[in-house]
């Protein structure tokens, strides 16, 4: 390790003792910043720990999303994260008014929201999920129900194909799991044809039909720890490695190919505008910080809450109609 880094390192595990700060981290983050974390998952995980770290304060490297979901269920607490400008496509391309609109051509429809999306988006939608918990909150909702999926129409599709339940789906994507090219996968496979393709539910179906496993950060990470084979293709963000070598040390991975053979464009740009030293400013000055409306904060609240009551188990309350 760089001494730089080392002095990094050292200087905020200090200030973060000093300041009653927790650091959660996103297995998309750089290593450096997943090893420094007190708590590293996928965003679901991320939005329950938020809920149970004594600290008083909470900084995030992630997306800002994420943050903001630790701090619709946090309000009590300080939530910073390392760059404010660490956005998602996802969010992006499914602004609140235009989301909005869609909801209201379907008022009688749930809306079930992926976590990537806005904190204003959030409040008009009936439930969020993750992908690791989607299967299970969309099989609680009564069949007759109608419902809109969104903004991942890849996630979407798989999960309407996996539990045969039709859906209306948001046109939105991941930037960076489309890029994964299925003609150029197959060709990989060929070559290697020992390996276990693994592959994140926002990828194409064209990719997704060359895998023997589908799931969320977290079922990938659990299937390189427990699947006996030595060798693994992954096609999902290039940060879930760091976790995954650490896990078996014995495994090759191998990078699922994109579209362009001279782009290395598996890696989030918005996860990777954090760093070392962003962390250690945010720390120092307590800025950026998540603020939110409070009559935003508790609209939003609500399909958050629906949530994490549906996978601890709970049965929850649908509303027959969408209201604004």
């Amino acid at each position: 390790m760089a001494a730089d880094n080392q002095k990094l390192i050292e200087e905020i595990q200090k200030l973060k003792k000093e300041k009653d700060v927790a650091i959660l981290a996103h297995y998309y983050e750089e290593g450096a910043i997943q090893d420094i974390a007190d708590y590293v998952g996928d965003s679901f995980y991320l939005a329950k720990i938020g809920q149970q770290v004594p600290q008083k304060n909470i900084l995030l490297a992630g997306v800002v999303f994420m943050a903001e979901s630790v701090k619709i269920l946090n309000p009590e607490k300080t939530v910073l994260v390392p760059d404010l400008n660490a956005g998602c496509s996802l969010v992006e391309s499914s602004p609140y008014a235009d989301y909005l609109a869609w909801r209201r051509e379907h008022p009688s429809a749930l809306a079930v929201t992926y976590i990537n999306s806005s904190a204003e988006v959030k409040s008009i939608s009936d439930v969020i999920i993750t992908s690791s918990n989607a299967a299970q909150i969309l099989e609680s909702i009564p069949k007759d129900r109608e419902i809109l999926f969104g903004p991942d129409q890849h996630l979407g599709k798989w999960l309407s194909k996996k539990l045969g339940r039709p859906m209306h789906f948001w046109r939105g994507a991941c930037e960076v799991h489309v890029l994964f090219n299925a003609e150029r996968l197959a060709k990989l496979i060929q070559q290697h044809p020992d390996a276990v393709v693994i592959a994140h539910p926002e990828c194409d179906d064209a990719v997704l039909k060359y895998a023997s496993v589908i799931g969320s950060t977290s079922k990938l990470l659990e299937e390189v720890k427990t699947n006996p084979a030595k060798k693994f293709i992954v096609a999902t963000e290039t940060g879930i490695f760091h976790q995954m070598h650490k896990l078996r040390p014995d495994v090759e991975l191998i990078q699922a190919p994109v579209v362009d053979e001279n782009c290395m464009c598996n890696d989030c740009p918005y996860m990777k505008m954090n760093s070392l030293e962003k962390i250690k400013m945010s720390l120092l000055t307590f800025k950026p910080a998540i603020t939110l409306d409070e009559t935003l904060r508790q609209k939003a609240k609500v399909s958050l809450e629906r949530m994490m009551k549906i996978t601890s188990g709970e049965k929850v309350e649908w509303p027959e109609r969408f209201v604004q």
